[in-house]
């Protein structure tokens, strides 16, 4: 199972507040801009901002681990003791994400994108 930290989400409750922050932190415009997500791009990282994330049980910013298959990677941390946060969803486009809470209370990302075949 490889996987990859490509993804940062941060939980905000004021999105063109946070999106003002964030641009004038990374000195670009986001990439996206849409009222449900926020995203920058900087040194191949996606920086995302979520007005959702608060009510979806996101506390802080949450690093998403690119992964292959995201059902077998979200199986493996549960068997590893890991506790679901949020089940596998698709998010549009078929990108699939789920989150997890270590024994820690540390939570984890994932990430699968669409599959072309």
């Amino acid at each position: 199972m490889t996987a990859g930290l490509q993804t940062i989400i941060y939980p905000v409750k004021d999105l063109d507040r946070a999106k003002s922050l964030f641009s004038a932190l990374l000195g670009v415009d986001p990439h996206t801009d849409q009222p449900y997500y926020v995203g920058f791009r900087d040194a191949g990282q996606e920086i995302g901002l979520d007005p959702n994330g608060h009510a979806q049980g996101l506390t802080g910013p949450v690093p998403f681990w690119h992964v292959a298959d995201i059902r077998a990677t979200l199986a493996a941390l549960l068997a590893a003791g890991a506790e679901t946060v949020q089940d596998v969803r698709d998010v549009g486009a078929g990108r699939l994400i789920a989150s997890v809470k270590d024994p820690d209370g540390n939570l984890v990302g994932l990430l699968q994108d669409r599959t072309t075949d």
